[in-house]
């Protein structure tokens, strides 16, 4: 869990702050109006997160492009009622 605190505050205990996040293992959330605005890590935890993030993305893409690939399919009558379907969407208009 994250050591929270506010920004006011943060600007005056910027040096403890690092030290905390460097040789304390600890992640600091900087708050304004208590709402997290940034967050101080540490260099090793950010190269994690990098590297964690390039993993992802290409996941993400394969993701994408079989999404992309899907093709409408149009139900059968009945389906509709079975399911108690009242609309459908019809795609964009063409015009």
């Amino acid at each position: 869990m994250a050591y929270e605190i506010p920004v006011t505050q943060a600007r005056a205990e910027l040096a403890d702050l690092i030290n905390r996040v460097v040789y304390g293992g600890e992640r600091v959330v900087v708050t304004r109006h208590g709402k997290p605005l940034v967050a101080l890590v540490s260099a090793d935890d950010l190269r994690r997160l990098d590297e964690t993030q390039e993993l992802v993305e290409p996941a993400e893409e394969q993701v994408i492009s079989a999404v992309s690939t899907v093709r409408d399919v149009a139900s059968a009558p009945r389906e509709r009622q079975r399911f108690g379907i009242a609309a459908e969407h019809r795609g964009a208009d063409p015009a």
